[in-house]
């Protein structure tokens, strides 16, 4: 049997695995009966059941190089259902012989086709039941009517039917075994039906759960926290993938052995009765910080939950104990400080700025009477002159300090763009920033109304216009643009898009990155916070600004606002 089950490989392996057990039943089951039957015979006359026993070493036969012929058909053959029917109807054709050879209707061997219709039903189920019923049926029905007719004899019996029994009992008889061999069938079948759903509910129950403990373990393995499951002896049980990651060990080398063992940082850490005898908050489980080093040497640190490992019936038979990684938590809970920090320097820097302004308007009303009273000539215009420059620079770069650090709250209304911008460049064209080399043109393709604090927006537009003839020099063209847009915007939704570009040199890579970055400038005299309030103003309005390069050159700043709020 071992030969046949190494060759086989069909769709059908239980059915396979039935079959091969009817294959070897069936060689022992004929070995036996025949076998019993011949030696019974041999003690009897040799002259009566010579023939006889010459008939029963020919089924022997038939049987064992039928059984060869299922065993390679077997190995070779993916047909596994043609080989069930074929086999379950020799057994019919065998039967019959058999009975054939036994005296027909007086032979004892009838019974073996009721077997042979349990064989059925178990391999092929009620189907396989049925037909075999109704095989055996018909042989066995012909069997009797071509002997009571005279056209065969059976042997073993030497009187006719026509003789001994009338033509009723003759149709009672095959009637009775008709009625038993499908009662066998259906009761037989009944039972293999049954088998064959319970096995076909079990294989889904187990597919199911095949499936939930593929889903189960996909969790544990890829869930982002270390996961470590103890045992009442604090032995670990199950150390997930992260867990690896986390300690540097692999789970093979960890399953059954004590966690301290392990991680001996859990021992030196938490107190023993935390880990031996914990007890459990049933709201919240226990949370303990752990400060770890990699191989590099380099810190991180894990957030260790304890939980209790509780079953169905409510006992706890261990611990599980969950890492998080909190490094980054950590940095930017220390950032959060250190901004924290800053913020209360900013407040005490804007204070500060605020008191400077007094002193220095009194300073400067001062210096210029001192200027005034002085003696004309060349060293103290030159230095009273430097010392008022310094002065309004000082007084500028405060203003503007406490602009950034203090930003007004919007006052929103309603007003055109395009004339507010108009008007913006108009007055810086007038002021002492603009070159008679310089040029401006502006491009507004259709009216735009917008929502929003014209004030703040011209010293949006004072700061970038500034920014761009500086970057000019005395020759140039500035261009600024205003359209509706949908760029950025949720579904639905438009903004407008202005856009202020120079035709100077634009913004080297070093530069870009730090265009809105606070006190920084590439001007010698410059304060560094004229794009970082351009940046506060408009981030104030709800809007968004972006620097870069224009592809035909020159530095462009593109803002974003909402058309209303």
């Amino acid at each position: 049997m071992e030969m046949i089950t190494s060759g086989v490989r069909t769709a059908h392996p239980e059915t396979s695995s039935r079959l091969q057990i009817l294959m070897l039943l069936r060689v022992i089951v004929v070995s036996l009966l025949l076998g019993a039957l011949i030696i019974i015979q041999g003690l009897q006359t040799d002259s009566y059941f010579g023939d006889i026993q010459a008939l029963h070493y020919l089924l022997i036969a038939a049987v064992y190089l039928a059984s060869f012929v299922y065993v390679v058909w077997l190995k070779y053959s993916q047909k596994i259902i043609l080989q069930v029917y074929t086999q379950l109807f020799f057994d019919s054709i065998f039967i019959t012989a058999l009975i054939y050879s036994t005296g027909g209707i007086e032979s004892i061997f009838s019974f073996l086709y009721i077997l042979s219709i349990i064989s059925g039903s178990i391999i092929a189920y009620r189907k396989g039941g049925l037909i075999t019923a109704s095989a055996n049926s018909i042989l066995y029905g012909l069997l009797l009517d071509l002997h009571y007719y005279g056209v065969i004899h059976p042997l073993g019996t030497h009187a006719t039917y026509a003789d001994r029994y009338q033509s009723a009992y003759l149709f009672f008889v095959i009637l009775a075994n008709m009625v038993g061999f499908y009662l066998s069938a259906y009761l037989s079948s009944f039972l293999s039906e049954q088998v064959r759903k319970s096995g076909v509910a079990l294989e889904e129950k187990q597919i199911d759960f095949d499936r939930l403990e593929a889903l189960n373990e996909s969790i544990i393995n890829s869930i982002s926290a270390g996961l470590v499951v103890l045992n009442a002896q604090n032995n670990i049980i199950l150390f997930n993938p992260t867990a690896e990651k986390f300690f540097g060990t692999k789970a093979n080398d960890v399953y059954g052995r004590e966690v301290t063992e392990i991680l001996p940082l859990l021992g030196i850490a938490l107190p023993n009765e935390t880990l031996e005898n914990a007890t459990f908050d049933e709201n919240r489980p226990t949370f303990s910080d752990l400060t770890c080093s990699r191989a590099d040497g380099k810190r991180f640190y894990l957030r260790l939950s304890i939980s209790p490992l509780s079953f169905s019936s409510g006992s706890n038979k261990g611990k599980i104990l969950i890492f998080q990684d909190v490094t980054q938590a950590k940095k930017t809970e220390e950032e959060l400080k250190k901004v924290e920090g800053l913020a209360v320097i900013g407040e005490l820097a804007a204070g500060i700025a605020h008191e400077i302004r007094n002193p220095m308007a009194s300073i400067s009303g001062s210096i210029e009477l001192l200027k005034e009273g002085l003696e004309k000539d060349d060293v103290n215009n030159r230095l009273m002159n430097i010392v008022w420059r310094e002065i309004n620079r000082l007084n500028s770069l405060v203003n503007d300090f406490l602009l950034f650090a203090r930003p007004k709250k919007a006052n929103l209304r309603e007003f055109g763009l395009g004339e507010l911008i108009l008007e913006s460049l108009e007055l810086f064209q007038n002021s002492n920033h603009w070159s008679k080399g310089q040029t401006a043109r502006t491009d507004f393709p259709q009216p735009i109304t917008l929502e929003s604090d014209p004030e703040q927006l011209k010293q949006v537009l004072w700061n970038l216009f500034s920014n761009a003839v500086d970057s000019m020099g005395a020759q140039g063209c500035l261009y600024v643009t205003g359209e509706i847009t949908s760029e950025f915007s949720m579904p639905g939704r438009k903004r407008v898009k202005i856009i202020v570009r120079d035709t100077g040199k634009g913004f080297d890579k070093k530069t870009l990155p730090q265009i809105f970055t606070p006190f920084f400038t590439t001007k010698e005299k410059g304060s560094g916070l004229g794009m970082a309030i351009v940046k506060r103003i408009v981030e104030g309005l709800k809007g968004e600004v972006y620097g870069d390069n224009h592809p035909e050159g020159g530095g462009r700043v593109t803002i974003y606002l909402p058309i209303s709020s």
